[in-house]
């Protein structure tokens, strides 16, 4: 049997560490089996890693995993999103003191914007690749096993001559249809929850605060509905849930699409459920009437503020009373909905931000979950480009809901930190230009007085959202229906 070329270790993961239970949720690792699948039809030996399906009491010791990669192939690829960015640089430290011969490439979105400095910073990382790996994967890895040079592969950031050097972007894959599957066949799909997918790639909204259409440099590319539906087929065959996470943010790319796609699933006969995430103001009710007839159990709408001053500054892209007619409406129509908000912006009044717990306070009288999420500051999103970062501030009790690590214990007192991972934060403190995601904007005077409200009203049971994974969008299993699952 062919030794492996390359291990790739997904290091995406959804952990919350109570006192007496841990919360955690497994999900398709689909960028890494994309990956997989690329490489593997390129000719390489691929030794995929999921590192969710660890089972160790401590999944956060760095010896821990470094045991998971026992065996492992002489190129490491880890994928990681921000939240586990600072645990993946420590890992690959460790990893490399113990087997310098081994070549470590960052990859996911967690690394964005920080990509040079990371190099500069940590030697212990070779090589950090950034945009889709489809085609730039399987150059990088040729070059890599040939001993080629590093200039040839695009979509990386690595050192020559002892200075980092960005090489240029291969082209946006614009025809999803021609990517093969992710290597579902490497891969047990009854051990996740729910069946991930993805309609799209990218998004063309520039809200201020958002690190994920970044990315994609606001350049969406959409699947058709047969594509979707042939693979939703041959998952369904495959899988015993009937569940499908519609993981993008852009399916709901204009009405006509949704209508399209809820037509053509009705027209096929496929039996299922599927969540999803919306825009308010692109859809409309004759799409709603049809998403719920064709299965869809789930609409979750970022409205964010309700405050129209503070829409118009972050660029939402619609006003108020759009987001309270449609959400309204849905709450009449689907089974269930949700709808985000962000709290602590550094720019918002406590005026502005009444208005918004207002709003919040009226959705959730009309049976829609209300989903309040701490801004964050991820290096790729305008908001943090414009702040003073002079006045960002960490606090050992609390972290944003999406920075969660699960080094944390939550309880109702907020987040403790034991001794045995005190470091990772030593870490993030030294490092805080590459880890403004665990960080606020004046703790006393903003982030504090606006908890206390949410807390006081029933929004926060403490310091820290008790469930934060259920901010997790259509990427969570969870679904608020009384209705049993359709039959096969």
């Amino acid at each position: 049997m062919k030794e492996s070329d390359i291990t790739i270790l997904n290091l995406n993961m959804l952990y919350l560490k109570y006192f007496d239970r841990v919360d955690r949720e497994l999900h398709i690792p689909l960028g890494p089996l994309y990956l997989t699948r690329a490489l593997e039809d390129a000719g390489f030996a691929v030794d995929f890693r999921d590192y969710q399906l660890n089972s160790y009491e401590d999944p956060f010791s760095i010896d821990n995993c470094i045991d998971y990669l026992h065996g492992s192939a002489p190129i490491i690829g880890i994928s990681v999103m921000a939240n586990l960015l600072p645990f993946a640089v420590l890992l690959s430290r460790e990893l490399k003191r113990r087997n310098p011969g081994k070549t470590v490439v960052l990859g996911g979105v967690g690394a964005k914007a920080v990509e040079a400095e990371i190099l500069r910073r940590f030697p212990e990382i070779d090589v950090v690749a950034y945009g889709e790996g489809e085609v730039a994967g399987p150059i990088l890895v040729d070059c890599l096993v040939n001993r080629k040079p590093l200039s040839r592969c695009p979509n990386i950031y690595y050192r020559e001559s002892g200075r980092v050097v960005r090489n240029e972007p291969c082209s946006r894959i614009t025809r999803l249809a021609a990517i093969p599957y992710p290597a579902y066949d490497r891969i047990d799909l009854e051990q996740y929850n729910g069946i991930g997918m993805i309609t799209s790639r990218g998004c063309p909204f520039r809200c201020t605060f958002c690190s994920v259409a970044p990315v994609w440099d606001f350049q969406p590319c959409l699947r058709s509905s047969e594509d979707i539906i042939t693979e939703m087929k041959y998952l369904r065959e495959r899988s015993r849930s009937d569940l499908f996470l519609f993981q993008d943010e852009y399916f709901l790319a204009s009405p006509e699409r949704a209508k399209d796609f809820s037509r053509k699933l009705l027209a096929s006969g496929l039996k299922v459920r599927w969540k999803a995430f919306g825009r308010v103001n692109l859809i409309d009710r004759e799409a709603m009437e049809l998403m719920t007839k064709s299965g869809c159990v789930e609409i979750r709408y970022g409205v964010e503020s309700g405050c129209e001053e503070i829409l118009e500054r972050t660029v939402k892209g619609f006003d108020l009373e759009k987001a309270i007619s449609v959400v309204s409406e849905s709450a009449e129509i689907f089974p269930s909905v949700d709808a985000f908000f962000i709290w602590g912006f550094p720019f918002e009044t406590m005026e502005q931000f009444y208005q918004t717990v207002f709003l919040m306070s009226s959705f959730r009288m009309i049976g829609v979950r209300v989903l309040p999420s701490l801004l964050c500051y991820l290096p790729q999103t305008k908001i943090y480009d414009e702040l003073d970062k002079d006045k960002l501030e960490f606090s050992y009790e609390m972290i944003p809901e999406y920075m969660i690590t699960g080094h944390e214990t939550c309880s109702g007192f907020g987040i403790e930190v034991d001794d045995a991972h005190r470091s990772i934060y030593d870490f993030i403190l030294e490092n805080r230009e590459l880890f403004p995601g665990f960080f606020h904007c004046d703790i006393e005077g903003n982030i504090k007085p606006k908890l206390d409200v949410l807390t006081e009203l029933g929004f926060y049971r403490s310091i820290v959202q008790y469930e934060p994974t259920e901010s997790c969008g259509a990427h969570s299993p969870r679904v608020r229906t009384s209705e049993t699952a359709p039959p096969r």
